[in-house]
């Protein structure tokens, strides 16, 4: 009986609110990043190049469903001001700006400095010499190498003619990174293959030329090359065209490249861009923004290999398993990975 009394009670209040016009509504649900405004600028490809940029504009999706942060995004066209497109976002008053690759780094100093209430953070940034910490800019870099010294290794495993390629994007120190690293792997494994190994320039176009990417992996595969690893962005895809054409074998970077060529990515190189992203909106969002560098590597899961079941029939689960292994030494200090 007295459930029952209380039950009546219940409606009744409930009935009363309602009859002088009050409504009980519950409080509402807010995402962590609600109110947080984040811009982007993207590198060359843009934000569909199928692998650096795609996975920063990941991170950047990524932040607005989970987090309710409102973002926008500028994709630079090709020999664009990108400083301009920066310093656009960040007139604009918002929380937080990001340029996704290095060659945003002198503008990201100078925008730091001019806009000191925004916060901002650059991928794959390196300070400029002589500048130090920004109080409202953090660099997001990634150890390269040691990811790519294990997809070596697997190369290494796999090769039938003891050759293998890479091709570089534009030759500088970040993209020698994944050059020492993959030629430390392979030699791990294959102490008796030779790496072969090209780059596409020494400007930013040489991460966006398909058709030189295909002509140096050509070239590659007619000194006896079985298997290229690229680190070369959307000139990567004349590496996967190559293959495709000859029938062999090609490792994708930062993102999983398969869809590229399934008949001939056995595994990709991958770069946790989007973590990296969503980590610092979430960094903003708590307060808790940290400047200066913060790098990631195989033990922070910041870089990695891809193994599942699409490449499965190209990639045996024993060499999965030996690379895993090796993953394993190269974070317990084991094996030491070139960089340079």
């Amino acid at each position: 009986m007295r459930i029952r009394r209380l039950v009546t009670l219940l409606v009744g209040v409930n009935v009363l609110l309602i009859a002088i016009g009050w409504i009980v509504v519950p409080p509402p649900t807010t995402k962590p990043g609600s109110g947080l405004r984040v811009g982007l600028v993207f590198d060359i490809g843009g934000k569909n190049d199928k692998s650096f940029n795609e996975a920063a504009y990941r991170g950047l999706e990524r932040a607005r469903t989970e987090l309710g942060v409102d973002v926008t995004y500028i994709e630079p066209s090709e020999g664009a001001d990108r400083e301009s497109a920066l310093r656009t976002l960040a007139a604009r008053g918002l929380d937080l700006v990001i340029g996704v690759g290095f060659i945003f780094g002198p503008d990201l100093e100078h925008l730091a400095a001019k806009f000191p209430a925004v916060k901002f953070a650059g991928i794959d940034y390196s300070p400029s010499e002589g500048v130090g910490t920004i109080a409202n800019l953090a660099g997001l870099r990634f150890r390269e190498h040691e990811g790519s010294f294990v997809v070596g290794a697997i190369a290494g495993m796999l090769t039938r003619t003891r050759t293998v390629g890479f091709v570089g994007g534009m030759k500088i120190p970040l993209i020698r990174k994944f050059e020492a690293g993959y030629e430390a792997g392979v030699l791990h494994t294959c102490p008796t293959c030779r790496v072969v190994s090209a780059y596409a320039g020494t400007e930013p176009k040489a991460f966006a030329d398909p058709s030189l990417g295909e002509e140096l992996a050509a070239a590659q595969y007619g000194q006896g090359a079985d298997l290229i690893f690229h680190a070369a962005g959307n000139t990567g895809d004349g590496v996967f065209a190559a293959a495709r054409e000859r029938g062999l074998r090609a490792i994708g970077v930062d993102s999983d490249q398969y869809d590229n060529a399934p008949c001939c990515v056995v595994t990709s190189m991958v770069k946790a861009v989007d973590v990296a992203v969503v980590d610092i909106i979430k960094d903003v969002a708590a307060k808790r923004f940290r400047p200066g560098i913060h790098e990631l590597g195989l033990a922070e899961r910041g870089v990695g290999f891809i193994a599942d079941e699409r490449n499965r029939d190209l990639l045996p689960l024993e060499v999965v398993e030996q690379a895993r292994v090796i993953a394993a030494q190269i974070v317990a200090g084991a094996i030491q990975v070139p960089d340079r």
